[in-house]
């Protein structure tokens, strides 16, 4: 964001950085197989076994994953009332706001690793592709990196 980290401000960059949400939400979700479990339960997918076979990952890693998840709020365990052997994983509502973080992910790794793939993500009522995500001015101009700056929520420089 425009502001610098360089000289006199390096001791406020610090402070911000050490209270930054980004690092707890990355503790959380920011590995390879929670990414892809949350995806998982975003397309339904519910017990362990179907974990297991739409993700290929080996039981113990998934076991993990999975406890890490509940544990942190994002899945909910609860037992499958058709076959009370099994448990099912559902997103809580912290885990449905995850919806905006996956599909950047997905938009920006199209753009810059992996290519368009066959299926896209489409607006269930008429069937049209989703709009790139986007950061969004408060009028709801889109904005670019240098437009944007750090300053304290309560400031009187805006609304909140």
């Amino acid at each position: 964001m425009a502001a610098s980290a360089s000289g006199t401000d390096i001791d406020t960059f610090r402070q911000a950085a050490l209270d930054c949400p980004l690092p707890h939400a990355v503790e959380l979700i920011g590995e390879k197989w929670a990414f892809l479990i949350v995806r998982g339960a975003f397309n339904d997918l519910k017990h362990f076994e179907e974990f297991q076979a739409g993700l290929g990952i080996a039981r113990n890693i998934l076991s993990d994953r999975l406890g890490k998840l509940v544990a942190g709020g994002i899945l909910e365990r609860a037992t499958d009332t058709s076959d009370r052997r099994k448990v099912i994983y559902s997103l809580t509502p912290m885990g449905k706001g995850l919806m905006p973080v996956l599909v950047a992910m997905r938009q920006w790794g199209q753009k810059w690793c992996h290519g368009e793939p066959e299926i896209c993500l489409a607006d269930a009522r008429d069937g049209l592709p989703i709009r790139d995500i986007c950061v969004q001015a408060a009028d709801g101009r889109t904005l670019s990196h240098g437009e944007l700056v750090w300053r304290p929520r309560h400031d009187n420089a805006g609304s909140d």
